[in-house]
């Protein structure tokens, strides 16, 4: 294990690991905003993830836009969810939490294998806009100015996230069913449609989260495997259905990665479990968790 990693290396890595912290944040949120207004662990929330790449690269194939393919990808995935939710998830609702998980995990399975017979087994390559393509001077190292992007772009989605949940009718409504939807039904309000369009954000989320990836990552059907498991380790450590958890525990995970790439990269792989087993055993419902949220 090296030992006279520079400072330099050090803060480049960590950036590294910030970049990797918001693909979980926008994978985690989506997963989050899903379970915690309907219930429904989302296993093909990895798919999603998937499509948002492929969708992205068949839209800048066509129009060789990548700001047109970055709008209109997550926007396809989320009309996607919206299909999914109202003809698959929806005839599930009020019974076991089994049931749409063991739903979801085979549709992750059938898109996975629609994407290798539409697209081919072999990956395909991203290209990055020409705007950011090289490297900008942050003082103390050059880092690549589409990972400063990816950084960017994604605050300013959860802040915009943030605001419609918290300032919003809507995300007032959406809050307050995820809380007691008996008195929301109460009140009038049509859960169906809330239902709606929570599943097509969250997917939507997904999508942006698989677009924004692909230059970096690359394109192929098997991406969003280890992407979800991954995820759902976000998930559970910050706490089901809690967005803060979601934000703060995507950060920690993606720092934790990076920095274990740097200096043991043979236990990459398995240092998110680790850190979850940890924080489990500590607080078995997760860092923002609410005990007997399953009961």
């Amino acid at each position: 294990m090296p030992l006279d990693i520079s400072l330099t290396t050090l803060l480049t890595q960590v950036f590294t690991g910030l970049v990797l912290g918001m693909i979980f944040v926008l994978l985690a949120v989506g997963l989050s905003l899903i379970f915690g207004l309907l219930t429904v662990v989302n296993f093909a929330h990895g798919s999603f993830f998937m499509l948002g790449a492929y969708f992205g690269f068949f839209v800048l194939g066509f129009t060789k836009n990548f700001w047109l393919a970055l709008l209109v990808a997550p926007l396809l995935v989320g009309i996607f969810g919206l299909l999914v939710e109202r003809f698959l998830v929806r005839p599930l609702y009020g019974r076991s939490i089994d049931d749409p998980l063991l739903l979801t995990f085979g549709l992750s399975l059938v898109l996975v294998e629609a994407a290798r017979l539409i697209w081919g087994k072999i990956g395909l390559t991203f290209d990055s806009p020409p705007a950011l393509v090289g490297a900008v001077n942050l003082g103390f190292t050059h880092f690549p100015a589409y990972r400063l992007f990816v950084i960017a772009l994604t605050a300013l989605v959860l802040l915009a996230l943030w605001l419609f949940l918290e300032r919003s009718d809507l995300g007032l409504i959406i809050r307050a069913g995820a809380r007691d939807p008996l008195m929301v039904r109460a009140l009038g309000i049509d859960l169906g449609g809330i239902w709606l369009l929570v599943f097509g954000l969250g997917s939507a989320l997904a999508g942006l989260a698989g677009i924004l990836a692909a230059p970096m990552y690359g394109v192929y059907a098997e991406m969003g495997v280890s992407m979800i498991i991954q995820s759902f380790v976000v998930v559970v450590v910050g706490g089901m259905g809690s967005l803060t958890g979601a934000v703060v525990a995507g950060l920690l995970i993606g720092e934790v990665v990076g920095l274990t790439t740097l200096f043991a990269p043979q236990l990459a792989e398995i240092v998110v479990y680790l850190f979850m087993a940890v924080v489990l055993l500590v607080r078995p419902s997760g860092l923002f968790g609410e005990a007997g949220l399953f009961e």
